[in-house]
Order: C-alpha cells, then sequence, then structure tokens
C-alpha cells in the first residue's frame, strides 16, 4: 500500500475511531485506545515536534497509523464497518482542531520535563 492510499485510509480511520467510541457495542479496551488514537490525532500539539528535523515527522507517519492499526483490531469488524459508513466524508472539510485535546500531550511534556529536571538536580 503506498502512501497515499495510506494517508486516505486514515483520514476515513480517525473519524471512524471517533464514532466508535461513542457505539455502545464497542469493548471498553477498544474505547480507551480509540480515545487515545483520537485525542493524539485531534491535537495540535504532537508528542514529538514537528520542528525537530525527521523525528518530527515520525510520529505522523509511524505512530498515528500504529495507533490506529492496534485501535482497529480491538473493535469487532461488524462495529468498525458500521462506523466507517458513518463516516464516510464526516471530516470531508478537514479534521476539527480544539486546544483542548492538546492537554493530554501537554501534560506528558511537562511530566518529561520535571522527571529529567528531579534527575538532573
Amino acid at each position: 500500500m503506498d502512501l497515499k492510499v495510506r494517508a486516505k485510509k486514515l483520514k476515513t480511520d480517525i473519524p471512524t475511531l471517533f464514532l466508535a467510541i461513542k457505539d455502545n457495542d464497542t469493548p471498553i479496551l477498544a474505547k480507551v485506545f480509540a480515545g487515545i488514537t483520537v485525542v493524539y490525532a485531534l491535537s495540535p500539539v504532537d508528542l514529538v515536534p514537528d520542528f525537530i528535523p525527521v523525528l518530527g515527522y515520525l510520529d505522523d507517519v509511524i505512530l498515528l497509523p500504529l495507533l490506529v492499526t492496534l485501535t482497529i483490531k480491538f473493535i469487532p469488524k461488524d462495529v468498525l464497518e458500521r462506523n466507517r459508513k458513518q463516516a464516510e466524508g464526516m471530516w470531508s472539510e478537514g479534521k476539527p482542531k480544539k486546544w483542548y485535546y492538546a492537554i493530554p500531550i501537554v501534560l506528558i511534556w511537562v511530566l518529561l520535563i520535571v522527571l529529567i529536571f528531579n534527575a538532573i538536580v
């Protein structure tokens, strides 16, 4: 599968996972993974900032597809297909940008900085 096809598939998988969180037939573990994936995908702040050469884009190319793939494994096929059909064209004008989705990522960075500071001092 080439990169363009994978990117296009991600554009439908993220809304699918968003809908799967709200679906009562989705198992709890799948909802947890879907929540992490959707929050990370919609967060305007990346775990590895894009201005860092090479590493900044690795999270978009490797981490996000890995999270999506892992999450989809926990969702039953019938639930996934039902939500895929509902998600078609859901965010056709682009994904929503919500700043509160950045809170978990910012908290991870703050925790890392505190741990590094405590290790040094």
